[in-house]
């Protein structure tokens, strides 16, 4: 059982949360593995991913003590319940949906909604959300739109998602973005068909590098 604090802490400190979204429940386990391997302390696990409750359960158990397990493409509060008694430690949604923010907050668990305009936005921080999940994050300009809303609203702790990758997380970091969702910018398929896990933790690894220099970089202006 981690705290609420402790999970927010790690988000904030990774700097970006690896979106596992695959076709096969056993793909996602040795994906999350492979994540966990190349030094990321979470994950999440969408529920688009067939036995997604079964896949979270599983990941909770056998990987626990190492890594922190989210659910993901969450659209209601009855599925963030059951996600959370799977044993995960926070819920992200790709859309606004209050109830589910006040089912997280009563478990004690983060929540990070899904928003895109400045009023979704900031009507999801009013209603209790941990970050706020800006999504698509390329369909209104990508990081020059996160460096426009941080002005009016720097409180708030984004989360852009959705066209995030090597070449563009940096870019999102020193516009002010919290964390990035990273999914097939990451969990490229070729390497899933292939398994090849060991290149899966070594593009890990460089993500986590790419967030820090960013961060460094950013902390010089």
């Amino acid at each position: 059982m981690n705290s609420k604090d402790h999970v927010k802490g790690e988000i904030l400190r990774c700097g970006f949360v690896p979106v596992i979204r695959v076709a096969d429940s056993q793909v996602a386990v040795r994906v999350a593995e492979a994540i966990r391997d190349g030094g990321a302390p979470l994950l999440e696990i969408t529920m688009t991913v067939p036995g997604a409750l079964d896949v979270i359960k599983q990941i909770a158990r056998s990987l626990g003590d190492k890594v922190l397990v989210g659910a993901g493409t969450v659209l209601d509060s009855e599925t963030a319940r059951h996600a959370i008694l799977a044993g995960a430690e926070f819920i992200i949604s790709p859309t606004l949906d209050i109830e589910t923010i006040q089912l997280c907050r009563r478990y004690g668990k983060i929540v990070m909604p899904g928003a895109l305009t400045p009023s979704e936005i900031l009507q999801a921080w009013e209603q209790g959300a941990d970050f706020v999940k800006v999504f698509p994050a390329d369909a209104l300009g990508g990081p020059s739109y996160i460096r426009a809303v941080k002005a009016p609203l720097p409180q708030v702790d984004l989360v852009p998602t959705g066209g995030v990758d090597f070449n563009t997380a940096a870019d999102f970091i020193r516009a002010g973005a919290s964390a990035v969702g990273v999914g097939s910018g990451l969990i490229d398929k070729k390497i899933v068909v292939a398994e090849d896990w060991e290149q899966l933790s070594q593009k890990t690894k460089e993500f986590i590098q790419v967030i820090a220099a960013a961060r460094k970089g950013a902390d010089k202006h």
